[in-house]
């Protein structure tokens, strides 16, 4: 991933970041409109599963110039995961409904530019964490 496409995610970032608790209530409401079977898999108060869900996507996109850090930290994550019951099929609802709660938080600011460069960066992302639960399958 190129320069500019981290430097347009962290950017947009920083905006979704001064909204994260509402958006992190988009994000559950479009994931589980996009797959109401996978809201079991969601135990316990949501309010700190959208602060865990903040925490994690600001972290990992502040590391997307460090992907040495990052990878490990995607690698373990999709393990724990794969615990939890997610699917890889899981992935690519995930990426849409993160990708709609980024179009209504940002607005007129998710522009066709951004919207690629999360999709790329999403996609990395994914492919990371795919990868790695298949190879501990």
């Amino acid at each position: 991933m190129n320069q500019h496409t981290v430097m347009l995610v962290q950017d947009s970032w920083k905006q979704v970041a001064g909204i994260a608790p509402q958006a992190a209530a988009l994000f559950y409401q479009n994931l589980f409109e996009a797959d109401p079977s996978l809201k079991p898999l969601f135990r316990g108060d949501m309010t700190e599963q959208g602060k865990k869900l903040m925490q994690m996507i600001g972290a990992a996109v502040g590391k997307l110039n460090d992907l040495n850090t990052l990878v490990p930290v995607l690698q373990g994550l999709a393990i724990r995961h794969d615990g939890y019951g997610v699917k890889e099929s899981h992935y690519e609802t995930v990426g849409g409904a993160l990708l709609k709660t980024l179009g209504q938080g940002l607005g007129d600011a998710f522009t066709a530019d951004v919207k690629d460069a999360w999709t790329s960066v999403y996609g990395t992302m994914a492919n990371v964490m795919i990868s790695a639960s298949r190879a501990t399958a």
